[in-house]
C-alpha cells in the first residue's frame, strides 16, 4: 500500500471507531481480516495513523473546525506528525485509493493549524468531563499534563534479577539501543520510532528465558515502593496477567510467600507460564470459585502486604491506550470507585496486625486515589496511611526525588512528572 493509501485506511478505521464505539484494536483487526491484500507493516502504519489521530483528536477537531475521521487524520498529520501543507497535499491526490484532494478551507486550516485559542480540556486533549478532576490534580500544570498523556509511549523492560543483571540484559539488547531507566533500578527504555512503535522484544532468546518481562517503569516503581521484603507473606490481590506479581517474586528474591488472584479468574490465564519462564517459585495462584468467594479465607489477617493494583479508569495509560479516554464514561467511573472501595475492604481483612496495604491504580484521576483512600480511612479507623515520605525513606534505592510528587496520601507519577505511565500509589498501615 502506499502512504497515502494507508492514510485513506487509517480514515475508514477511524469512521468504524466513532460510529460503533468500538475499542480501536477490534476496528483495526476486522480490518486487516477483510483486506488480506494488506501485508503487516501496512498494518502496523495503519494503526499508528489510527492511534495517534485519537491521541489529538479533540485539539485536531478544534484546530479542522471538524470532528469528521477525515479531519481528525489530517490535523494529526499537522499537529503530531508535524507534516507541512505541501506533504498533506500531496498525499491527498485523490488517486488510487488516496483521499480526496484538499479543499480550500482545509488548505487554509491547515496552513494556520493551532489549538492554543482552545479551551484547556482541547488543549489537553482530555474529555471535557473529565477536565475538573485533571485541574484538582494538577493545577496549572493540567495541560501540559494531558498533552504528556496524549504523547507516545516508550516501551520499557523489567530485568528479572532472578535470572539475569540490568548489564547482562542491557549488553544482550544493545543491537536495539536500549537506555537505562531513570528511575528503576531494572528498567530499561526503548524509544518509539518514527511509527511510534518500539522493537518486538517478545522474540528476544532473553525473553523466552525469562532475563526480563515488558513492564512500564511506573509500574515497576509503585511495585518497588510497595516494600516486598523476602520472607513475607504476600497477596497480590488483583493479579491479572501477573506483572506486579513476578516483580515481587523478584524482589523477594524467590523467599517467603506469594500469593496471586483476580475476581476475573481469566485474566490470571498468562500468568502460570510467566511465572514458569521467570523462576518465581514461591508463586501461589489461587482461582476463585465464584464472586463472593474469598480464596485467602485460611490466612485472612495473616498478610505482610497486601498489594491492591486496583480496578480503574486507566487514565494514566492513556498514551498506549488513546481510544480508551474518549469511550470512558461518568457510569464507569462511578463503577470503578465502587470497586476500589470493594477491594480495599477485602484487603483489610487479608492483613495482619502492623502489616500494610498498598494500594495502586494507573491513573490520575483523584476520585480513584486520594479520594479512595480517604473514604477507606473514615470506613477503617485501625488503618492509618504512611507519609510519602517514609515510603520512599523505606526504598533500597534514593526515590527522595519522587518526594516532589506527593499528594494528601501518595504519591501520583505521570509521564511529564516521573517519563511513566499515570501511576499513583499509596500505604495504609493496620494498627497492632
Amino acid at each position: 500500500m502506499t502512504p497515502a493509501a494507508r492514510i485513506s485506511a487509517a480514515i475508514e478505521v477511524l469512521q468504524d471507531i466513532i460510529e460503533r464505539r468500538r475499542p480501536a484494536a477490534d476496528s483495526l483487526k476486522d480490518w486487516g481480516l477483510s483486506r488480506r491484500f494488506a501485508g503487516s507493516k501496512d498494518r502496523a502504519a495503519i494503526a499508528s495513523l489510527v492511534y495517534d489521530a485519537l491521541r489529538r483528536k479533540a485539539s485536531s477537531a478544534h484546530a479542522m473546525a471538524s470532528e469528521t475521521p477525515r479531519a481528525l487524520v489530517l490535523g494529526m498529520l499537522a499537529g503530531l506528525r508535524g507534516m507541512a501543507v505541501s506533504e498533506i497535499e500531496a498525499l491527498c491526490s485523490g488517486e488510487n485509493h488516496a483521499p480526496a484532494p484538499l479543499s480550500e478551507d482545509e488548505t487554509a486550516l491547515l496552513t494556520v493549524f493551532s489549538s492554543d485559542d482552545a479551551p484547556g480540556h482541547v488543549q489537553a486533549d482530555v474529555p471535557e468531563w473529565l477536565w475538573p478532576s485533571f485541574e484538582a490534580a494538577f493545577g496549572e500544570a493540567a495541560v501540559a499534563e494531558g498533552q504528556a498523556l496524549a504523547a507516545r509511549a516508550p516501551v520499557d523492560l523489567r530485568v528479572n534479577r532472578l535470572k539475569a543483571s540490568r548489564d547482562a540484559v542491557l549488553e544482550d539488547l544493545s543491537h536495539l539501543q536500549p537506555e537505562q531507566g531513570p528511575w528503576s533500578p531494572d528498567a530499561l527504555r526503548f524509544q518509539p520510532g518514527h511509527d511510534g512503535r518500539g522493537p518486538s522484544l517478545q522474540t528476544e532468546p532473553g525473553f523466552f528465558a525469562g532475563a526480563f518481562e515488558i513492564q512500564d517503569e511506573g509500574s515497576q516503581l509503585v511495585t518497588l515502593l510497595a516494600g516486598a521484603k523476602p520472607g513475607e507473606t504476600v497477596i497480590d490481590l488483583c493479579a491479572g496477567a501477573g506483572g506486579k506479581t513476578l516483580a515481587l517474586a523478584a524482589l523477594m528474591s524467590n523467599r517467603g510467600s506469594l500469593y496471586a488472584t483476580d475476581l476475573d479468574s481469566r485474566r490470571l490465564a498468562p500468568l502460570h507460564d510467566r511465572v514458569a519462564r521467570s523462576g518465581a517459585g514461591i508463586v501461589e495462584v489461587r482461582i476463585p470459585r465464584s464472586r463472593g468467594h474469598e480464596p485467602f479465607a485460611d490466612i485472612a489477617g495473616q498478610a505482610d502486604l497486601v498489594l491492591v493494583d486496583a480496578p480503574c479508569t486507566g487514565s494514566g495509560t492513556w498514551r498506549r491506550n488513546p481510544d480508551a479516554k474518549w469511550r470512558v464514561r461518568p457510569g464507569a467511573l462511578a463503577e470503578r470507585i465502587k470497586d476500589q472501595a470493594e477491594v480495599l475492604a477485602r484487603a483489610a481483612k487479608l492483613v495482619k496486625p502492623g502489616g500494610r496495604i498498598a494500594y495502586i491504580t494507573c491513573s490520575v484521576l483523584p476520585e480513584e486515589n486520594d479520594e479512595a483512600i480517604r473514604a477507606f480511612l473514615a470506613r477503617h479507623p485501625g488503618f492509618a496511611p504512611v507519609a510519602p515520605v517514609d515510603v520512599l525513606k523505606g526504598a533500597e534505592s534514593d526515590f527522595s526525588l519522587l518526594a516532589r510528587f506527593a499528594t494528601e496520601f501518595g504519591l501520583q507519577l505521570s509521564p511529564r512528572r516521573t517519563g511513566t505511565d499515570g501511576f499513583y500509589l499509596a500505604c495504609l498501615r493496620r494498627g497492632d
